[in-house]
């Protein structure tokens, strides 16, 4: 019998018991082994909970116990869970999370830290929640040199993205809405200025190149400003408006960032709406392949969680593959990439515009006083050059073909 832990008895972790203790004859069956939970962390009592006399307040009963080899972590933020993990991983007890702030900011450290110790830093749940993305990335796509991913990786955007696009709603309006049904924190800065993709895009490019991405250096620009305005040039475009995470590899550079992007019905992302989450990765053999499902939730990110418990449980005391290195993966500034632009501009400037950008698609959505152009292929800093030779422009949304 195999015994675990889990810290933290919040949303997930008490999904972590919930989805091994009701699927624990199916991980029997699976595994060979019998997965016991013998102690959850918190803080707090539980008075009732089916589960309230495996709960304990001092992490020294865990770290000390030997019979505990592998422990799920869920208690969201940097610290104790830093130092907990620390202590774990250094006693020879694997951990699987869905800590993405830790993962991002400790994630080399932590992988190298296990792998001195003969166990597993496991962390799925941390960028796709539910979505099999990070394991089918360092197993079933092995063979292949990954140059490219592209993700709508925050469900909290995608949801107020798609109610705008459909109703015709403000951002401030379907916020409120997103917030009142669970789907946005009372605070919403690290989903709507971007953030949490931030985070997730980087764990990506660190997993991918094998190289330690720093968030700090990932330019992310969040969906506060996107109107009902920008929603009627994208729809008369047959577009649409999502919060995209991307890394690209181009000519032995590296590019990470996130923004909102209009995309066509060509881009297998066009159809993800709502919470979901879906993920483009592009392999240099393989070509696209593209993951989808739920991103966030108790049970979602949980059976992550819980998959990498399994896994864990399975490799005993080998470490298995995956992880990054201590070693900096040098980021270029996106503003190198070339992409194309829709630009809003005031009546009085649609002359000066194809004089400036040269030749570009004009669009009219019906609003008075303006006018949209796509523009051709071109780098950013390009871009902000003859914008400001323009003089000024109301919005400009970045188009990712």
């Amino acid at each position: 019998m195999v015994k675990a832990a889990v810290f933290g008895y919040g949303t997930v972790g008490s999904g972590i018991v919930e989805v091994i203790m009701t699927n624990r004859q199916l991980i029997t069956d699976r595994t060979g082994e019998d997965v016991d939970i013998k102690y959850i962390l918190d803080l707090r009592d539980f008075p009732g909970d089916p589960y309230e006399t495996k709960i304990v307040h001092d992490v020294e009963t865990i770290l000390n116990d030997p019979e505990i080899t592998v422990i799920a972590e869920a208690m969201g933020g940097i610290e104790p869970a830093y130092t907990f993990t620390k202590r774990a991983l250094s006693a020879g007890k694997s951990v699987c999370t869905s800590n993405k702030e830790l993962v991002e900011k400790h994630g080399a450290e932590l992988c190298t830290l296990a792998k001195e110790n003969s166990c597993n830093y496991l962390f799925e749940a941390s960028v796709g929640g539910g979505i099999p993305l990070l394991r089918t990335i360092v197993t079933s796509l092995t063979a292949d040199h990954i140059d490219a991913v592209t993700g709508i990786l925050n469900g909290t955007t995608n949801y107020i993205l798609t109610k705008m696009a459909r109703e015709g709603s403000e951002f401030d309006t379907v916020l409120k809405e997103a917030q009142e049904k669970g789907y946005a924190e009372r605070n919403p800065e690290a989903d709507v200025e971007g953030h949490d993709a931030g985070r997730k895009i980087t764990i990506l490019a660190s997993l991918v190149t094998g190289k330690n991405a720093d968030y700090e250096d990932v330019y992310t620009e969040g969906i506060t400003g996107i109107t009902t305005a920008d929603f009627a040039y994208a729809k008369a475009m047959g577009r649409v408006i999502r919060l995209l995470g991307i890394y690209r590899e181009l000519d032995g550079k590296y590019f990470a960032y996130v923004a909102p992007a209009m995309i066509d019905d060509q881009n297998p992302l066009y159809s993800v709406s709502d919470v979901f989450n879906g993920v483009l990765v592009h392999g240099n053999m393989v070509g696209d392949t593209m993951f989808y499902g739920a991103g966030a939730g108790k049970l979602p990110t949980a059976s992550a969680v819980a998959g990498d418990v399994v896994d864990c449980v399975r490799a005993g005391k080998k470490t298995l593959p995956g992880g990054w290195s201590m070693e900096k993966l040098p980021l270029t500034d996106h503003k190198a990439l070339e992409k194309s632009f829709f630009i809003r501009v005031t009546d009085d400037k649609v002359s000066e515009v194809e004089k400036i950008f040269g030749q570009c698609r004009q669009v009219d959505a019906g609003i008075a006083g303006e006018k949209g152009f796509l523009t051709g292929r071109m780098d950013e800093n390009t871009f902000e050059e003859k914008a400001g030779q323009l003089g000024g422009y109301i919005s400009r949304i970045r188009v990712e073909d």
